[in-house]
């Protein structure tokens, strides 16, 4: 489980255009205020490393952020921060350092690429991107080299927006950027759909691009999603991220939120009404049971090869953004474990999902879901099955 703590929660101090926050922002549930105390009794008792996280955590002042920090440092050793970077400056800089604060920075390109991170005008926008640029420059000139985290759209995504998106990763990676997340647009509403959103076939063909970019021309840089990818395909998934587990949508096993007061929340990408929900107790898997039992055609992933690994992906991303469906970008996850998967089978090895096996993973993956109300590992469910061998 990862802890977020967000104190001001989703505010934040530029427009994302597509942001998966946005309803909770519709829904005018802003906050300006928290109570340190509080959220310093919560992190005490979770007892977990945390990530400072939003809307934009930066706007906290800097005394209260470095309670934080030193608080994280002197408990866990370490701390992370997520922010869209506008912020940062050299004494942001000064504490990274000092409380060994780890930064990932959400950017989705170079120049007008980066325009859906809108902050009110076109001007002011193309200045926040400066800034940005500016932060990871000092970051890596320091030796605090952040990860970046890329959404993908009409606006970074096209072909022609390719050859700009690989000079400027590669300017990235020879500052020491090593790790980046490309993320697939989470559509919220039809105007996301209308401005920013490309059809699957394009979507496909961007992550693709950058598949082969990694590949053919980087060097100390890669893409985790493909990494993550790649090691589901080997039942390696203890590893892998959140969207990959078979996420309850009531208590986001992967994500503990605390938020201002100290009270608890879910993850953000399953908030589609605005509201906050208390995390349930117990952790419920009916998305994923459901899912293997529901035919393709009405929204289910019946008879997918890819489901062990897959489950439907994150439910935050669910077609018509109803948690109970597969993700609506189904076709994108398909389209890449296909290519893994051939390029394993070209190199002699036998992915998961052409284990003769997988019948009987599968079985257990939903059995113990049943049974146990866990997800099991496949690693462990693979090892057993070697071990009985």
């Amino acid at each position: 489980m990862g802890v977020e703590l967000r104190p001001l929660g989703v505010t934040c101090n530029i427009m994302c255009q597509y942001c998966y926050q946005n309803p909770i922002r519709d829904s005018g549930s802003l906050r300006q205020r928290y109570d340190m105390d509080a959220m310093l009794a919560a992190l005490a008792e979770d007892d977990e490393p945390f990530t400072l996280f939003g809307g934009e955590p930066l706007l906290m002042p800097l005394p209260d952020l470095e309670r934080l920090w030193a608080f994280g440092l002197a408990r866990f050793g370490r701390n992370r921060v997520q922010t869209n970077g506008t912020l940062i400056s050299e004494r942001h800089m000064d504490l990274f350092a000092t409380y060994a604060v780890h930064v990932g920075i959400s950017i989705d390109g170079p120049e007008a690429l980066n325009d859906a991170r809108w902050a009110g005008s076109i001007d002011r926008t193309r200045e926040q991107t400066r800034n940005v640029d500016r932060a990871i420059a000092g970051l890596c000139e320091r030796g605090l080299h952040p990860s970046l985290i890329i959404t993908m759209h009409r606006g970074n995504g096209l072909p022609q927006h390719w050859p700009l998106m690989d000079d400027w990763l590669l300017q990235m990676q020879a500052r020491g950027v090593e790790k980046v997340r490309l993320h697939a647009l989470e559509v919220d509403s039809d105007a996301v759909q209308s401005h920013w959103a490309m059809t699957d076939a394009e979507t496909i063909a961007a992550f693709q691009h950058f598949y082969h970019f990694e590949r053919e021309q980087l060097t100390s840089m890669h893409f985790d999603i493909f990494d993550e990818m790649r090691a589901l395909l080997r039942g390696m998934d203890d590893q892998t991220g959140c969207v990959w587990h078979g996420c309850d949508p009531y208590t986001t096993g992967a994500v503990h939120g605390i938020e201002g007061f100290g009270e608890r929340s879910n993850c953000g990408r399953t908030n589609k009404r605005g509201i906050d929900f208390i995390k349930s107790d117990d952790p419920g898997h009916e998305r994923s049971i459901a899912l293997w039992f529901t035919p393709q055609a009405a929204g289910g992933c019946r008879d997918c090869r890819f489901f062990a690994m897959c489950k439907g992906q994150c439910p935050g991303t669910s077609i018509d953004g109803d948690w109970r469906n597969r993700s609506a970008q189904c076709a994108l996850w398909t389209a890449l474990f296909v290519q893994i998967e051939e390029e394993l089978l070209a190199a002699g090895e036998t992915p998961l999902s052409r284990d003769p096996r997988r019948a009987e993973i599968e079985h257990k993956l939903i059995q113990s879901m049943i049974d146990d109300r866990r997800v099991p590992l496949l690693t462990d469910i693979v090892n057993d099955l070697d071990g009985r061998m």
